[in-house]
């Protein structure tokens, strides 16, 4: 009995993350809302929504958002994320890069080593929305292996002072057992995509904390 009880309290932990994995932060509105980008992979495999309200104006989220990439602005997540899976990424940045300020469509984003390949702009409407699309985060294995990711970023403002941030994420990949994958670790998109949001958040607010020490 003792262990079927701790294989339920296992199981409705892990659909519980998964479920955060999905939705973190978003509403029901928002989740059924169609977002542009959605029309770029008809009948997704995995779709995830995410969402965070941020005290400003989408002015002040925008530029945050345009200087995103590998050895650019970053992509702001946990620093222990970046050590742990991504060694090579070096600490987001947590000032206003001018360089980065202009994005247009076609543009190329890197979001690894040179090898690694990057993200395309497909959609910019600033400072309200921003579409990429990346069909190189892949695994190593197996050769067969594909996938088409696209990333939502929709900026509303809910009042003069609170802007609302969507992250629509939607992908379809494959062989058929590599969905199934990324399905079952829909949940580790809870860690990575409340850690990039939140970053946002931080650096908006000039409240930053960047290896022990708070910048802003």
């Amino acid at each position: 009995m003792r262990h079927g009880t701790w294989g339920l309290a296992a199981a409705a932990a892990y659909a519980g993350l998964c479920h955060l994995g999905r939705t973190w932060g978003s509403t029901t509105e928002e989740r059924r809302r169609s977002l542009p980008g959605d029309e770029l992979i008809p009948g997704p495999m995995v779709v995830t929504n995410h969402a965070i309200t941020i005290r400003g104006r989408r002015e002040d989220v925008w530029p945050w958002l345009t200087q995103m990439g590998w050895h650019r602005g970053g992509w702001y997540t946990y620093r222990w994320i970046d050590r742990v899976l991504f060694p090579a990424n070096a600490p987001s940045a947590d000032v206003i890069l001018p360089e980065y300020r202009g994005l247009a469509a076609g543009d190329r984003i890197p979001d690894g080593p040179p090898e690694s390949g990057c993200d395309f702009v497909e959609q910019v409407e600033a400072p309200s929305l921003l579409v990429l699309r990346s069909r190189s985060h892949l695994p190593p294995w197996p050769k067969d292996r594909w996938l088409d990711w696209v990333w939502t970023y929709s900026l509303t403002q809910d009042t003069d002072r609170q802007v609302r941030l969507q992250l629509r994420t939607t992908a379809s990949l494959g062989p058929p057992w590599l969905a199934l994958v990324y399905r079952a670790l829909v949940w580790t998109d809870f860690v990575m995509s409340r850690s990039h949001l939140r970053g946002i958040e931080a650096r908006v607010a000039g409240n930053v904390v960047m290896e022990g020490r708070e910048v802003g």
